[in-house]
């Protein structure tokens, strides 16, 4: 049985969405993060430091719930598991990818952008999606479009959301979080800029709190 992902992330309503481009920064970025009120991150696949930053979090961090995001296909969905990451996010959902998430109980936020692929997901036995690009694909009205035909799905928007618009969406009863990259932007990070990222993180802690 596959957990869900909002049930590991320690009640997180905002979880950040990092670019890690030097191992090094992986561990004091996670713990800024953690300390500042954000037990969960996701890390994005995006830099060659991804997995190996993961690995160094899952080691030394222990508090820190471990997303590893924009996995597209099976190879990095295998290798996010081994490198000790707690869940997964993809932006979309291929066919090849949802046929080896099943071979996985792995907790995973599946991308979607329409209802066609919120209802393929649904039928696949996901109840928990990432909504993405969230504010191309219709934003906070798209979250109250769908709460009828599907409403058994909650979803965690991801971008384009930001501190101005992060309790609209929080506000919606099929939001469980939201993601966002404005917390630990890679220039504060490759800049080592870990005040900055903990006020953001405490600010952002306090979103959906109400």
């Amino acid at each position: 049985m596959r957990d869900l992902v909002s049930s590991i992330c320690k009640g997180a309503k905002v979880i950040p969405v990092v670019v890690i481009e030097n191992v090094e920064d992986a561990v004091p970025l996670a713990r800024c993060l953690v300390e500042s009120g954000l037990p969960a991150v996701e890390v994005t696949l995006r830099t060659a430091a991804a997995l190996d930053s993961i690995k160094a979090i899952a080691a030394e961090v222990k508090d820190c719930v471990i997303g590893v995001g924009s996995i597209l296909c099976e190879e990095q969905l295998k290798a996010s598991i081994e490198a000790g990451g707690h869940f997964g996010v993809s932006p979309g959902t291929s066919a090849t990818l949802l046929s080896a998430l099943k071979a996985t109980d792995w907790p995973f936020l599946p991308g979607s952008g329409t209802i066609s692929e919120m209802m393929t997901l649904r039928e696949a036995g996901f109840k928990e999606l990432k909504m993405f690009p969230a504010n191309i694909v219709g934003g906070v009205g798209m979250l109250k479009a769908v709460a009828g035909p599907v409403s058994d799905i909650s979803f965690c928007p991801t971008g384009g959301v930001k501190p101005e618009n992060a309790e609209e969406f929080l506000s919606q009863k099929n939001c469980f979080a939201v993601g966002g990259t404005w917390i630990a932007p890679v220039a504060d990070v490759n800049a080592k800029n870990w005040d900055v990222i903990a006020e953001r993180a405490k600010a952002a802690a306090k979103l959906g709190q109400a």
